[in-house]
């Protein structure tokens, strides 16, 4: 990762890069418009369109997922590669580092404080001496001090970010405004609290930076957008927000994952898009029969008719999208349907998903435990928001359209990664979970739940759908299943990532499931470890109910009431540090939408368990 103080090409002088990341870090944390503290800088990652590749551009193929991010983007305007769309994040060599081969990086904020706690002056880099990689103040005692990032930025929840405007902001309620000569000073206290923080100036113009807390006292937003470039900024009209730069709030990425699953019914689709050097210009049923004669690969096309051929190409050439499934509704048909397990039977070398299903004894609302000794996910970053994460539907897509941000302007492509490993897929019984959600005591604590979503929508995402009591108890339950296991599989709890198949029961296909897995982006990716305790899910089982029943923090914690809580913990129930959350990198939701008062008996409601006591 490069580090210019402004966005360059290729044009610019050797230098050793300033950071590095790894590749699965840029489609998560560190994508386009993140802030990173570097050694010296602070920085905002640039665009796609300051990607730079060099000759290892690396692109990723996953039809179903290709082609329905294909089609949402067409809805709304925007371009996207019909067959390339998902490239890997290009690799640079700190060796022989070059600026052809890197991500550019924008020097933010520009705003300094200087080190020198007699100084403690606020000023621009521009200004400011640059030298051995730091930037450097000339003080009134005659001695040059170091200068460092100011810890403050100001973003609104359009995801804009942009300098907080401090003179200005220090000058506002100062008769006659903005002094002649401003020279202003940042005064910290001892806790780093806003309420501690001081801005002054020279001419006696004062403020706490408390007061910058308050959305409605701050000015409205510029509409900057710098990992975009000069050409990024857009108008908008909400205020601005003061925001520490290392908050967790500061950048939320959407990424959208698939499972690699075969599809017959695609596998023509699948062998022109292999072919596409050689197909994108046949116009004929002529022309394809003489290359058929003469080609020797495009034997993969079998018996498939020459009107059918044609129509494929057709409909990739123009960008139409197959039609498919919902991406997790056809992952949830291959998982349930996977066929029953032969002994010694082993995933070969050319599988890309070898799902089993195993008989073990695990619980009456257990429907089926399959285990997937190989499998490929691919995810995808399609956007990020600021504030406030945004909620994904029940298939795991987020709504574009709804305060997320682009990752470039011109790019027609998204950064991805691939993860290889395994997993174990468990399915609930639907006519047990179908009776468990029309019990009254469900429905209650539903209604409860219901009511802290809606006043947390109302505050931060009015779009936002509840997902429903079901929901809850998958997610819970994942969370629950993924720590016992940590305990035993070999892997730790923040390798072990969840995938939830949930859709109500008058859909098409009602989902109850959910797949714990982990992996690697190396060819393997797992060592076996967490499939092989899937056979011993009765355990894991009980000992993750067991631990559900009592929390560190009960009675407080079984008791919670989303709806009124002064905390705002809106969208969890019976939920905290000390027995549900799992680190942000496992969980689809960050740690919301969950209950264990839904899937076992606590001090907290009654009646709602889904694993009541033992049958």
């Amino acid at each position: 990762m490069a580090t210019p103080p402004r966005f360059t090409g290729s044009h610019q002088r050797q230098r050793q890069p300033d950071g590095e990341v790894r590749q699965s870090q840029v489609v998560t944390t560190y994508g386009p418009g993140a802030l990173v503290d570097l050694v010296h800088d602070a920085v905002v990652v640039g665009g796609l369109d300051f990607w730079h590749f060099g000759d290892n551009e690396t692109y990723i193929d996953e039809p179903r997922l290709r082609d329905a991010l294909v089609l949402r983007f067409q809805k709304m305007g925007r371009k996207l590669h019909p067959q390339e769309p998902f490239r890997r994040p290009p690799v640079g060599d700190a060796r022989d580092a070059t600026t052809s081969r890197g991500i550019d990086v924008l020097e933010f904020p520009r705003w300094f404080v200087c080190q020198n706690p007699r100084c403690r002056a606020l000023v621009t880099t521009a200004n400011q001496e640059r030298k051995k990689d730091r930037y450097w103040h000339d003080c009134d005692d005659g001695k040059a001090h170091e200068c460092v990032p100011v810890r403050f930025v100001a973003a609104c929840k359009n995801g804009h970010i942009d300098e907080f405007p401090w003179m200005g902001w220090t000058h506002e309620k100062v008769d006659g405004g903005l002094c002649g000569s401003p020279r202003l000073r940042l005064t910290e206290g001892a806790t780093g609290d806003f309420a501690d923080i001081t801005v002054s100036c020279v001419c006696g113009a004062r403020r706490r930076l408390i007061e910058a807390s308050v959305d409605a006292a701050n000015p409205h937003c510029r509409g900057r957008r710098p990992w975009l470039g000069s050409e990024g900024d857009e108008e908008c009209e909400q205020p601005i927000r003061l925001l520490t730069r290392s908050a967790s709030h500061v950048y939320f990425s959407q990424v959208e994952s698939a499972v690699s699953i075969p599809e017959p019914a695609f596998s023509l689709r699948d062998v022109v898009q292999n072919h596409w050097d050689v197909l994108q210009n046949v116009s004929s049923a002529e022309m394809l029969a003489m290359l058929r004669t003469v080609v020797p690969k495009l034997k993969d096309l079998g018996d498939a008719a020459p009107d059918l051929i044609l129509q494929t190409i057709a409909h990739i050439r123009d960008g139409v999208p197959a039609a498919r499934e919902p991406m997790r509704t056809a992952e949830y048909r291959m998982l349930i349907g996977a066929p029953l397990e032969a002994p010694g039977e082993t995933p070969t070398s050319d599988e890309v998903f070898h799902a089993r299903r195993v008989e073990v004894p695990v619980h009456a609302g257990i429907a089926a435990v399959v285990l997937v000794k190989k499998l490929r996910q691919v995810r995808v970053q399609v956007g990020f928001t600021r504030l406030e994460s945004s909620t994904a539907n029940l298939q795991g897509e987020f709504d574009l359209g709804v305060r997320s941000q682009q990752l470039g302007l011109n790019a027609d492509w998204l950064p991805a990664s691939e993860i290889n490993g395994e997993g174990i897929f468990l399915q609930l019984d639907e006519a047990k979970v179908r009776a468990w959600e029309t019990s009254p005591a469900v429905i209650a604590r539903e209604d409860a739940l219901k009511a802290g979503f809606q006043a947390w929508a109302a505050q931060r995402n009015p779009d936002a759908v509840f997902p429903g009591a079901r929901f809850y108890l998958l997610h819970s339950l994942a969370h629950m299943i993924a720590t016992a296991l940590s305990i035993e599989c070999g892997y730790p709890a923040s390798s072990i990532t969840e995938r939830l198949y949930c859709a109500p029961h008058d859909d098409a296909v009602p989902m109850a499931g959910l797949m714990l897995l982990t992996g690697s982006p190396s060819a393997e990716g797992s060592l076996g470890g967490l499939v092989e305790e899937g056979r011993r899910l009765k355990h894991h089982l009980q000992r993750a109910l067991d631990a559900g029943r009592l929390c560190s923090n009960d009675p407080v914690c079984a008791q919670h009431s989303p709806g009124g809580d002064l905390a705002e913990r809106h969208l969890e129930g019976a939920a905290c540090h000390g027995c549900l959350y799992v680190a942000e990198c496992s969980c689809e939701r960050f740690n919301n939408f969950l209950d264990r008062a839904l899937v076992v008996p606590t001090l907290g409601p009654t009646g709602c368990a889904f694993f009541g006591e033992e049958e």
